[in-house]
């Protein structure tokens, strides 16, 4: 593969191939854990990571493995991944990991995973599977960290768990602005997410059903 292929594999995941707005995948974690920024973007590594390896190692280990059980093997790998982040997470970063809470074991279901096994690693060498995965996890990322964004500001007025609507503005302290309690449940980040595939669609005509 060269370094053109290469650069369209690491591209598309970003745009007419994103596993969210294109191929609506991973909605449920997109649901689950975008309230706070901070705990979407670690998911958003977290499920980067686990996409980046388990890629590699099925790419590595693509001819020896039997088709019969090729799905047991995929979701191995992938477990065991999972098993390895989520202690790691406990052990650095475990308020957000609390928060989190089984949503990280949950990446094990997760169909972009099993569909890039699937669909890329079983097909092609090491270094392009990791540039996929990378590329597919980065891709998952941004529509989380897109949504977070917007439901922790309007929901808590802070970013990143840091207040950036002044306080002065709030209804208790005699200004106009209330947080928007609606905005932090999950039927909104449904519409959110729902409003950034029709953008994304609207942008992108070749994307739009005929």
């Amino acid at each position: 593969m060269n370094s053109n292929s290469r650069l369209k594999v690491f591209t598309t995941p970003f745009n007419s191939g994103n596993p969210v707005t294109v191929l609506v995948l991973g909605i449920c974690s997109a649901l689950a854990v975008t309230v706070k920024l901070q705990p979407a973007f670690v998911m958003a590594i977290s499920v980067t990571v686990v996409t980046a390896f388990s890629n590699v190692i099925i790419s590595f280990l693509r001819n020896t493995i039997p088709n019969s059980i090729r799905i047991i093997v995929q979701l191995l790998v992938i477990a065991t991944l999972v098993i390895l982040v989520n202690e790691i997470l406990k052990a650095y970063v475990y308020d957000v990991s609390k928060q989190l809470s089984v949503y990280v074991g949950l990446i094990i279901t997760n169909c972009i995973l099993m569909g890039r096994l699937e669909a890329f690693a079983l097909g092609n060498k090491p270094i392009p599977a990791f540039i996929d995965g990378i590329a597919n996890g980065m891709g998952y990322g941004i529509i989380l960290i897109i949504v977070a964004f917007f439901r922790e500001l309007f929901g808590s007025g802070t970013v990143f768990g840091i207040q950036v609507i002044p306080e002065s503005w709030y209804v208790t302290q005699g200004g106009f602005y209330l947080n928007n309690g609606l905005i932090i449940l999950p039927p909104m980040a449904l519409i959110i997410l729902g409003c950034i595939i029709w953008i994304h669609r609207s942008i992108n005509k070749d994307l739009q059903e005929k």
